[in-house]
């Protein structure tokens, strides 16, 4: 828990999510997928202010955000960043 009650996982995927998506809005380069990975940024954005989200809904978000912006070597910090955040959560349930 953070000093105002926030569980730190959640607080570290705001500021993960964050992060990416003003690099992503920053990135001069236009690719296929980029509307993908901004709807999927925006729903992790969405699932964390609503509070602890659910693991296999940010496993999947995760994988849709890699495969669309993967490829984008400038942006493969802040993907890291935005992984190691959704790790924090835990497996999913059944694994």
């Amino acid at each position: 828990m953070t000093g105002s009650g926030e569980d730190a996982r959640v607080a570290e995927l705001r500021s993960a999510v964050s992060r990416l998506r003003r690099e992503l809005a920053a990135h001069p380069a236009e690719f296929p997928d980029r509307g993908i990975a901004e709807d999927e940024l925006a729903a992790l954005a969405a699932m964390v202010v609503s509070g602890i989200p659910e693991v296999p809904r940010l496993r999947r978000s995760l994988l849709l955000i890699a495969g669309a912006i993967g490829s984008v070597s400038a942006l493969a910090r802040g993907l890291a960043e935005v992984r190691t955040a959704v790790d924090l959560f835990g497996e999913p349930p059944g694994r």
